[in-house]
Formats: structure tokens, sequence, C-alpha cells
């Protein structure tokens, strides 16, 4: 446990972001050496009905859900199943003979997307933008919500397939760029075992670990626990946000048509924190053995050649880290903008579900919250200062 002043200190930082009206609540443990140190939990899951944050709380995860999609990934690698270096095409076809934008023509790319390109987002897929890529991924995002919730919804499968049709916003392996790349892995994966996606995670790690609160929407039972989701409202507040985003259903209600492998699971943090010891203890917890060590020391480390890293490094948060298979890993404590360590590796979020492991410090960090645009926020660095600062 920490020392009374240090968990008070703790306390008084969440308060103050709660207080302030940047956030509505959320909840956040600190692991070490596999065992849990502090938790605690502030402020509301939903204002308006003044339901507090608890425990067994229920958030949206987001891009968070990317690390369980590489660890999906990782488990067929194992197996033998797929090679890192299999074109994408091999598994969904109209990633063959893909274009790539040059000096606003569209041309044949120089080679085609391959897995190893997907897991560290050098695929040339993006989110958007401007370019005829970005403007191809859009299109397809707003199709993707408006047959949300109609009689013929589009699925992990035909989102990957038509992505693949769209051109790529730069050649396979030439740049760093986030994107759509783990949701063509979510497909990878349905080709490869025969299941939708979501059976292929509850099978292989949900039930394994114990995670019984995680997946891709909840039932009846489970919705009073979801937390709402606040924006600014542009005066010093919050308002409620509750619009489906990137093909997400916001009320997560219904079973869906697309499985988001990069944004659509929800968990608690309990669940979170069986996810990430697993990693930890070299993939195994609970004597259930998910990954084998050195899968695990592959999923965790840097993959970004030096031209690739110039991608990355334009994000201004994100100096003193490399990236590698859908997480963040530092490797330059002194150039980050936050106290860590070496080889520290983890995730955020768009509504700011965030985890961070540090295996020289045998520490893992989980903050969970529900805010729009939230990504890794100053409080969430501001917790973790007190908590590394005082290892």
């Amino acid at each position: 446990m920490f020392a009374p002043n240090i968990a008070n200190q703790l306390k008084k930082t969440l308060k103050a972001s709660i207080d302030n009206k940047e956030i509505a609540g959320g909840n956040f443990m600190v692991i070490k050496d596999g065992t849990e140190v502090f938790y605690h939990e502030a402020g509301f899951a939903d204002l308006e009905s003044g339901r507090p944050v608890a425990r067994n709380s229920i958030f949206r995860l987001y891009s968070m859900t990317k690390p369980i999609t590489a660890t999906s990934v990782m488990m067929l690698i194992e197996r033998g199943d797929i090679d890192l270096f299999d074109p994408v095409s091999r598994y969904i076809p109209s990633f063959k003979n893909q274009k790539v934008e040059k000096n606003g023509e569209l041309v044949p790319a120089g080679r085609e997307v391959d897995i190893h390109d997907l897991l560290n987002m050098t695929s040339g897929l993006t989110y958007g933008g401007t370019d005829k890529a970005g403007q191809h991924t859009e299109a397809l995002f707003q199709e993707l919500g408006s047959r949300l919730n109609g009689k013929n919804p589009i699925s992990t499968m035909e989102f990957a397939n038509r992505l693949g049709q769209g051109p790529l916003s730069f050649e396979p392996g030439s740049y760093w760029q986030y994107g759509t790349s783990a949701d063509v892995l979510g497909a990878i994966v349905e080709t490869v075992s025969g299941m939708r996606y979501g059976q292929f995670l509850q099978k292989e790690i949900f039930e394994p670990l114990g995670m019984k609160d995680t997946g891709f929407w909840l039932p009846a039972e489970k919705r009073d626990r979801l937390v709402k989701t606040y924006q600014d409202d542009g005066k010093g507040g919050l308002k409620l946000y509750a619009e489906n985003h990137l093909g997400i259903n916001h009320q997560m209600d219904l079973e869906p048509a697309f499985e988001s492998g990069g944004a659509g699971l929800a968990s608690t943090i309990d669940d979170a924190a069986k996810f990430t010891t697993m990693l930890m203890n070299q993939g195994s917890l609970n004597g259930v053995q998910l990954l084998k060590p050195k899968t695990v020391q592959f999923l965790t480390s840097p993959s970004l050649s030096g031209w690739q890293q110039k991608g990355f490094d334009i994000g201004h948060t994100s100096r003193g880290h490399s990236y590698g298979n859908q997480m963040r890993v530092m490797i330059d404590p002194g150039k980050a903008g936050f106290i860590g360590s070496k080889c520290e590796y983890g995730w955020d979020g768009w509504l700011g579900a965030y985890f961070a492991n540090s295996p020289q410090d045998g520490l893992t960090f989980i903050f969970m919250i529900q805010k729009r645009d939230a990504g890794t926020m100053p409080v969430t660095r501001k917790l973790r200062n007190i908590v590394f600062s005082n290892l």
C-alpha cells in the first residue's frame, strides 16, 4: 500500500479534476509485483441520476481494445496459423492490387500490405483526412453509422473488405499513421479461426482469464452499470454525449454486426487488470498460459524503423516513445512528458480508458473515465506522476 500522504495526494488530484468539471468521475488502480496496492473511485457514472462510479462500472474502451486485438494475433502466430509477412490479401482479397496516392494521383502500391504493417500502423490505412484514402475511410464510417441499426448493418468482414477497395495514404511500411489497421486484424482473425471475432475473443481470451464483463455489447442485466459519457459544454462544465462513433453503438445494447478490433470493447477495471496482469506475468494468469514469454516480449517491444518513427514523433505527447503491436513503448524516459521507465508499454482510448505496464518497476497503472476526445488527459498524467515518482 502507498503511504497515507501519497494515497491522499492521489485522491485529492482525482477529486480536483472532478470538482473542476474536467471529468464526471472515474476509478483507478495500481498493481505492484502482482498485488493490488491501491484502488480508488470517485465522482459519477451518471451525473443526471447521481449514480456514482463503482468498482464494477463498465467503460467503453475504444482504442484500449487494440492491445487485446494484437494479443489475439499473437496467439495465431504462436500456433503457426499466420506469418507476420503474409499479405493481407491472403485473408481479405480486396487488399490485392491496391493503389496509393502520390502527388494527387493513384498509382499501384510498391508492395502489398502485410500483417506486420497492420500491427504497427504502417499500413497506409488511416482514420480519415483530406487525401483520397482519408476521404474513402470517412465515407465508409458514415455508411457504417447510417446502417448501424438497420436491417443490413456492415459486418466486421465487409468493413475490412471495403477498406481494401480504397487507396492507401502512403506506401506500405514507409511511414507511421494511426488508423483502421486493428479493425482489419479482427477480420483476419475471423478468417483464420472460422469464428466471429467476438466469439474468438470470448473463447480464447476472456473466458480463460475470467474477464466476465468484457465484450462488444452488454446484455440487459449489465446495462445499468455502463458509465455515461460527457463532453465539455463550452461554459466550463460538462454535458452528456450519447452519439455513436466509429461504428460503435454508444448504448452497447445490441449485438453488433461490426465487432471493431480497434475500438469496440467495453470492460471493467477489474477485467482490464486481468488482461494487463497476464502480460506482466509473461502471458499467464492463475495457471492459464495465454501466451508464451517470448511472444509477450515480442508483443511489448517497439517495432518502428527510423523513417517510420518520424510519423509517430509528430505527436507532441508521444515524444520519448516508439510504437509496436498496437501499443506505445517508452524508449527514452528523459524525452517523455511524464515520469516513467524504459520499456513501459500501454495504450489509451478515445474516451479516456488508459493502462500502462512497467516491467522494470513491476507496476501497472489503470485509469477508467468516459470523456469525449480524452485519450491521455492531464489528470491521467498527474496521477501517473504521483505513482511513478513514489516508487
